[in-house]
């Protein structure tokens, strides 16, 4: 069963966040962009390595990352594939898999990894500007955090202590 308490409260660290909300939000979209890739299984390593090499925050890169659940994969893989499909100029073919193991995967790697990256590209773009607005949102509700939100507007970078 779903803890709504523990998801609340994670949530709500996310948005309160000693950083920027440009920050955080990047963190988001990145993870929400690999979330969409047809890599299964090393969506959470594929955060940590990006948030670590882009230095993105942590936190936010692997919750965009977790993004895409096993309740929406299916959908996302196959709206990948055809778009994957259409964009590289051919017909629409049903895909079937077994799983989503890589070799199950692998004969439609190029319609899926295309179709994966620019549904994941749209994911990202909506996930930044959605996180965004809501750490801005959530913030105001705190006088001291709406504060130090309005410092790092002006600044345009994290406030160092």
């Amino acid at each position: 069963m779903i803890d709504k308490e523990k998801w609340k409260k994670r949530f709500r660290e996310i948005l309160s966040l000693d950083s920027h909300p440009a920050h955080i939000a990047a963190g988001f979209a990145v993870g929400t962009f690999i979330s969409f890739t047809p890599f299964f299984g090393a969506h959470t390593p594929l955060a940590i390595a990006a948030a670590f090499v882009f230095r993105l925050n942590k936190l936010t890169c692997i919750t965009g990352a977790w993004v895409n659940t096993p309740l929406t994969v299916a959908p996302a893989l196959i709206l990948s594939h055809k778009l994957g499909q259409m964009m590289r100029g051919l017909p629409p073919i049903q895909i079937s898999f077994k799983s989503l193991d890589w070799d199950d995967l692998k004969e439609q790697a190029a319609s899926l990894i295309l179709g994966s990256s620019l549904l994941g590209f749209a994911a990202a773009l909506v996930g930044y500007a959605a996180c965004y607005w809501l750490v801005i949102k959530f913030r105001k509700k705190d006088e001291s955090l709406a504060e130090l939100t309005r410092e790092m507007e002006e600044v345009g970078d994290d406030i160092e202590d």
